[in-house]
């Protein structure tokens, strides 16, 4: 079953109760063990031997059966052996949105799939879920390794994206609307996939999870227990590089996020919550301070950054009182809705950061200056900015006026000043930089605000 034509195993797993997955690893990395969530979205009656397994015929169909976990294989390179699960609704739309549902340590596809509302969710909406599966002794995703942290370095972020390619050529997936959602291990796995392909994911769901990058580690432990332990501490620009540092060069428009962190979590400790908001508001652009608080429920707090509606960039959930296995029925549906997948939900809020960029720049032997105007094309007042562009190479910056810049060479992030943080629909700001160069004075050539990409004249 693959679009390139490669016979496939297609077996399919019976919806079932959950199993018991609450035993405690022996090794160090029972500290991530996520017992299963406790809501089962689906059930059918369980088959068991050789019938649980059906082999594909010769001239397999190029589609998985609908309403059926089905395994996939030959999707594409995999330098991890992954497994990939697939549930394709009966009712799938055209060109559908695709949610890659990431499962938890010693968990597995089918038992996401069991565990969780997804499948049954998309029944309603139409979409396709996607399932990767570890196949490593510790069943954890692979989220400390050099490999696993920049784009195409191999290991399991790899594998999911070639997952992500074979379900958009084979369904004519709608490649705007590819999602990841996870938990414990899933969910650091979401941070790390939205960091590696900005590009390909519109936005993610981390439940219980740490920032892109904490858990990195170079001796090959697949355990950071500085970071479990709460104790990785950056500023919002080091850990926004971090991810920068995964796709050099990139300038597009970012994935939003959504956290989950209960405070009482003692398997990845509760500051890593406030750690992820810190990154996930420095890559986003907007600021750290919320736009909008609220209690959706007894002991929930939601703060929602850059923007206050379902959709903002970023939206993060503390439960007070909660531990590490916090995912409970109900959560999947919030889910939907931050991702814009449910129909119920609101239309897309105004994205911060729709602009245009004027660039000049006014050159000398070894040295020049560069005049930038900014122009909110959007619809929507941006309140505080961020301006992403990377320097020719040569070029450094040795000081400048309108907004402070960092770093001086490279990619660059221009921060707006005190008094010209707030840009009207229609209206612009000046801003500009002095810089040295060994031969190239041009311009940058493409920019974006807030995390959006920028019309340049």
């Amino acid at each position: 079953m693959s679009a390139t034509g490669s016979s496939n195993t297609v077996r399919r797993s019976s919806r079932s109760g959950l199993a018991v997955l609450f035993g405690a690893l022996v090794s160090l990395l029972a500290a991530l063990l996520l017992g299963a969530p406790g809501a089962a979205a689906r059930t059918e009656p369980t088959t068991s031997g050789a019938a649980a397994r059906t082999a594909a015929p010769a001239a397999a169909p190029t589609v998985a059966p609908a309403a059926a976990l089905t395994e996939v294989t030959g999707f594409g390179t995999n330098p991890s052996n992954l497994q990939m699960y697939l549930y394709v609704p009966d009712s799938v739309t055209a060109n559908p949105a695709v949610v890659v549902a990431v499962h938890y340590c010693t968990g597995s596809g089918p038992a996401m799939y069991s565990g969780t509302e997804y499948a049954s969710l998309a029944d309603r909406y139409g979409f396709i879920v996607v399932y990767p599966s570890v196949t490593r002794a510790s069943k954890c995703f692979d989220v400390s390794s050099p490999q696993a942290l920049r784009r195409g370095g191999g290991s399991d972020p790899v594998g999911i994206k070639s997952m992500v390619d074979w379900v958009t050529r084979t369904y004519s997936a709608d490649t705007s609307r590819i999602f990841a959602t996870g938990i414990s291990s899933g969910a650091m796995m979401t941070n790390v996939l939205l960091g590696d392909y900005p590009d390909v994911f519109a936005a993610g769901a981390a439940f219980s999870g740490v920032p892109f990058g904490c858990f990195a580690t170079t001796d090959g432990s697949e355990w950071n227990s500085a970071c479990s332990g709460g104790t990785v501490i950056h500023t919002p620009q080091e850990w926004g590089n971090l991810v920068r540092t995964a796709y050099p060069g990139y300038t597009g428009p970012r994935p939003r996020m959504q956290v989950w962190h209960g405070t009482e979590d003692d398997v990845l400790r509760y500051p890593n919550f406030g750690e992820e908001i810190k990154q996930w508001t420095n890559v986003l652009g907007v600021s750290q301070t919320p736009a909008a608080t609220d209690s959706p429920q007894s002991g929930w707090t939601r703060t929602r950054y850059g923007s206050t509606g379902d959709r903002a960039p970023v939206e993060a959930i503390s439960l007070q009182g909660v531990g590490h296995n916090l995912y409970a029925y109900g959560m999947a549906a919030r889910v939907l809705t931050f991702f814009g997948l449910d129909s119920s939900g609101p239309g897309p809020q105004p994205q911060p950061g729709a602009c245009k960029v004027t660039v000049t720049t006014n050159a000398w032997s070894t040295g020049l200056t560069g005049s930038v105007t900014i122009t909110n094309t959007g619809t929507a007042r941006i309140e505080g900015w961020k301006l992403a562009f990377t320097l020719p190479s040569g070029q450094t910056i040795t000081n400048g006026w309108g907004a402070s810049y960092a770093p001086a060479s490279g990619v660059v992030t221009a921060t707006n000043a005190t008094y010209n943080g707030t840009i009207a629909p229609n209206a612009s700001v000046g801003i500009g930089y002095q810089a040295n160069h060994g031969g190239n004075s041009g311009p940058p050539t493409a920019f974006t605000l807030n995390g959006t990409a920028c019309s340049v004249s």
